[in-house]
């Protein structure tokens, strides 16, 4: 069996982190290997690196036992590697036909477009997913008419149309319904046969066990584990990933002990929106409750519905009152706060001052005419509380470093000090010495009584951090850890719709 892809102790750093310190991994033709890997162990990095979206640090890739060295995807795919991105590439005021063929257009002459010879083969590669579609689609649909699963399909497509030797689905099949996976899979066994050579990323360890021949496992930034599919179960691949057990023994220390529940302060049922697919919940006064799961499993919306940012369907309580809410600015009157996850487009206004964004929801409390100075009292109080490293609070936010920017937006909400705090992903990006700061505010506001809702990319957070934890899968709620089943094996297994009896 001869190797058509050998990526080589590769290293990848950003900054002071490092992504990947020893990534390996071997692909054969004819095979499918499932590159797997919990949160951050460094898979989406070594996909960017053996695509051309990153350029490695260290180590070596290898195609056919030649060296190689990519400096964008445009030079892989030169080489015969295509990707369908977990983030799509399509641009949405262009054709499906103009998306697929995006610079790479037949030519007539070597020099004109070939229009006859494009609509031939978007034709045959639409005919690929053909029965899937909830309506045929055409080759001349603009690419923003298109749902989702179809968005998706489209870039499966533009990654087959080179005829690649090598493909690369990362978490392609996450927008796909049943059909589509289905349709899916066949095609890539067809390809298999064909002798090409597959990298298959997924959340989902029941497609892993399906279409893999083989896998190799990722654990913080390492390759650590490769075999044959034939060898393994699914506890025996969450084990590899997981390896041992690690928390924040900070947090875990100042977790209360077993007691009676506080009085409920949150309560959701049936909640629905377009990705959210029926979730029920309970935040307790004084609790820190997490929402674990893979990227893009309903966090985010969960929290947005929460303070009132999105559309929803379903009831929910605070402090035993039902509220509706169609605006963030009814959430805020509820006492409820939202941290969200992209702080540089949502959570600050870049070229105002570092007082003004503190001020952002509090400034009706200071009067008209404004009373700047108790506005800037509150706000030197809250920046040293927070330990703020800057100049001076008229100084610009965008002047800051990403990790005092998140102190800012948190601080902006301590101000009116919500009873509900919901945070999405707040410590990406940011340094150690800010989260462990971070940890501490935590803490803090649980023994005020406070109640939190905390999404975190980062498992370690969710272990050490959390009373308990929600594992969201497609949608929905996979599994409820407390106590002894709080572990990153349960975790991690919960995130990718492991079997019921692989999870505590």
């Amino acid at each position: 069996m001869t190797t058509s892809l050998s990526a080589q102790n590769i290293v990848k750093r950003y900054g002071g982190v490092v992504a990947l310190s020893d990534g390996n991994l071997d692909v054969y033709s004819g095979e499918v290997l499932a590159l797997i890997g919990a949160n951050g162990s460094g898979k989406s990095t070594l996909t960017k690196v053996i695509n051309g979206v990153v350029v490695l640090d260290g180590g070596q890739l290898l195609l056919d036992g030649k060296p190689i060295n990519f400096d964008s995807p445009h030079a892989a795919k030169k080489m015969g590697i295509a990707t369908v991105f977990q983030e799509l590439s399509l641009v949405p005021k262009m054709t499906v036909a103009e998306n697929i063929w995006l610079a790479r257009e037949p030519l007539r002459s070597g020099l004109f477009i070939d229009s006859k010879e494009i609509k031939v083969r978007t034709k045959n590669l639409l005919k690929l997913f053909e029965g899937t579609y909830r309506i045929s689609m055409s080759m001349d649909d603009p690419i923003s008419s298109l749902p989702p699963d179809e968005l998706q399909i489209v870039e499966i497509l533009k990654a087959v149309s080179i005829d690649p030797n090598i493909l690369i689905l990362d978490e392609a099949t996450a927008s796909l319904d049943n059909r589509q996976v289905h349709r899916l899979f066949e095609l890539v066994r067809q390809w298999k046969a064909e002798g090409k050579a597959i990298i298959f990323v997924s959340h989902r360890m029941e497609e892993i066990m399906n279409i893999a021949d083989r896998y190799t496992v990722l654990r913080n930034g390492k390759t650590v584990d490769s075999g044959d599919m034939k060898d393994v179960d699914e506890k025996a691949l969450v084990s590899r990933m997981v390896g041992k057990e690690t928390v924040y023994s900070l947090s875990r220390e100042d977790r209360p002990k077993e007691e009676e529940p506080k009085p409920a302060r949150l309560t959701v049922e049936s909640l629905q929106t377009g990705v959210i697919k029926g979730v029920d919940l309970t935040v307790h006064e004084g609790e820190l409750l997490g929402l674990g799961g893979l990227k893009g499993q309903g966090q985010r919306d969960l929290l947005l519905a929460l303070f009132g940012d999105i559309p929803y369907e379903g009831k929910i309580v605070i402090n035993d009152k039902e509220v509706d809410f169609s605006h963030p600015n009814q959430a805020i009157k509820e006492s409820i706060a939202l941290v969200p996850g992209d702080r540089s487009r949502e959570g600050l206004l870049s070229i105002r001052s570092i007082l003004e964004n503190l001020m952002l929801p509090s400034w009706t409390n200071y009067g008209f005419p404004l009373n700047m100075r108790r506005s800037i009292e509150d706000g030197d109080r809250v920046a040293s509380s927070l330990n703020l490293v800057m100049r001076s609070l008229s100084d610009p936010v965008n002047s800051l470093s990403g990790g005092n920017a998140q102190k800012v937006i948190i601080g902006k909400w301590l101000l009116k000090k919500p009873k509900i705090l919901l945070l999405d992903d707040p410590t990406k990006g940011v340094d150690v010495g800010t989260k462990a700061e971070f940890y501490r505010l935590l803490q803090q506001l649980r023994s005020e009584g406070t109640s939190i809702l905390f999404h975190s990319s980062d498992d370690e957070e969710l272990l050490g951090l959390c009373d308990r934890i929600l594992v969201m899968f497609e949608g929905k709620i996979r599994a409820t850890l407390v106590g002894a089943s709080i572990t990153k094996a349960n975790l991690v297994a919960a995130s990718m719709g492991a079997s019921e009896g692989n999870i505590a």
